[in-house]
Parts: structure tokens; C-alpha cells; sequence
């Protein structure tokens, strides 16, 4: 199993407003697709409430301590510990505090950094590069669409000796 974290954070960490993204990035879209498709997105369910459907052609897991809730194609669970046992590539999808309580466990992470200031209810963990290694760094292209300047950072976690 591979476990990493996708995001997109503008300057402050700032990750939602309202259980919405703060801002319309197409590219961010499209990556966050190609990363994704044939795998699987693990969410709370208010990200998921806030994307309102399952993404196509991956696997979708919601995490909620509702053991009520249900949504047809969505797998549901309620611990982390079932997290660690999902098979192939898993990507932690949001919100706030599963990425706080996962971010000390990932492998790697996929983070598209807006290069902008937004107003904020939700944040990114702290992180410093002191534990991560930066495998990529690109500059999103700019469009009519992409009027954000951004870039999409992969960060390895560094081996502790």
C-alpha cells in the first residue's frame, strides 16, 4: 500500500471556506483526476458532502463516526485503522482533521500550492521541508480558465536514520 496525502493550499495553508474551495483552479481538477483515477480517495464526510457525488473511476471511502451513513457508491468506515488496511495506492482526500491525524503517516504528498492569499475556515496541517524531500516541483500554465498562479509540489518523506 502506498498512502499519500492531495491537497491544494493557498500561502497560509488555507484549504476551504464553508465546506467549499476557496477558489476555481480547472488545472488542479485535472490533476488531481490523473493522480486519482483507478484508485482510491479517502475523505470525512464533509468533504464528501461538499463534493456531493463519488468521483468517477476510483474508489471512493468516507470516513464518519455516522455508523447510519450510507451513499451508493461509497465505501464507508469508521476508524483510521481500517484506513491502513485499504489495498493499493490511497490518497487522503480531506478534511482538515484527517489530514492533521494522517500527515505523520503518509508516504508522500501531493500538494498544489496556490500562490495567492485566501480567507479561510479550514487549514492545511504545518509542515516544514526539513521532513520532506521535494520530488517535483512544476508551475502550473496559466490560462483563461487558470488565472491562479500555482505549482504542483511532490513531496517523499525523508528516512529517518
Amino acid at each position: 500500500m502506498t498512502l499519500s496525502i492531495l491537497v491544494a493550499h493557498d500561502q497560509q495553508r488555507v484549504i476551504g471556506v464553508n465546506n467549499q474551495l476557496p477558489w476555481h483552479l480547472p488545472n488542479d481538477l485535472k490533476h488531481v483526476k490523473s493522480l486519482t483515477t483507478g484508485n482510491t480517495l479517502v475523505m470525512g464526510r464533509a468533504t464528501f458532502d461538499s463534493i456531493g457525488k463519488p468521483l468517477p473511476n476510483r474508489k471512493n471511502v468516507v470516513l464518519t463516526r455516522n455508523k447510519s451513513f450510507k451513499h451508493e457508491g461509497v465505501d464507508v468506515i469508521h476508524s483510521m485503522d481500517e484506513i491502513m488496511s485499504l489495498p493499493g495506492h490511497v490518497f487522503i482526500f480531506g478534511g482538515q482533521s484527517l489530514f492533521e491525524e494522517m500527515i505523520d503517516k503518509v508516504d508522500d504528498m501531493y500538494i498544489t500550492v496556490i500562490e495567492d492569499k485566501y480567507n479561510g475556515d479550514t487549514f492545511f496541517p504545518p509542515y516544514t521541508f526539513k521532513n520532506w524531500e521535494i520530488e517535483s516541483s512544476v508551475k502550473g500554465e496559466l490560462d483563461d480558465k487558470n488565472t491562479i498562479p500555482h505549482t504542483f509540489l511532490h513531496l517523499i518523506r525523508k528516512e529517518t536514520s
